[in-house]
């Protein structure tokens, strides 16, 4: 399969300069992964629908697919640890 590119919101660039380095580390990797079609995905349900989730240890990475002419760009819109990150995107889409 070839690789899609990947590409981070502004917030998930952020969230990966705050982390330390191994976490950053394994999210890169995971991203990495993830480009190639690899890793605990799942399909997020409603009111996140079209949105899919990357599990990485603690943490999850909230994305969807982007078509741009012919190729599928994967955009990784936010990223947070696992017990704040559905809310804290929900809110964030809904524009409260």
């Amino acid at each position: 399969m070839k690789s899609k590119q990947i590409e981070l919101s502004d917030q998930a660039v952020h969230f990966l300069r705050t982390l330390a380095p191994e976490p950053r580390r394994r999210l890169r990797a995971a991203l990495k992964r993830l480009s190639r079609g690899e890793g605990d995905i799942i399909e997020l349900e409603h009111p996140l629908d079209g949105f899919l989730r990357l599990r990485e240890g603690r943490f999850r990475v909230l994305f969807h697919y982007h078509v741009e002419g012919r190729k599928t760009v994967i955009r990784c819109d936010f990223i947070e640890r696992r017990q704040l990150v559905y809310e804290l995107f929900r809110d964030l889409i809904k524009g409260t």
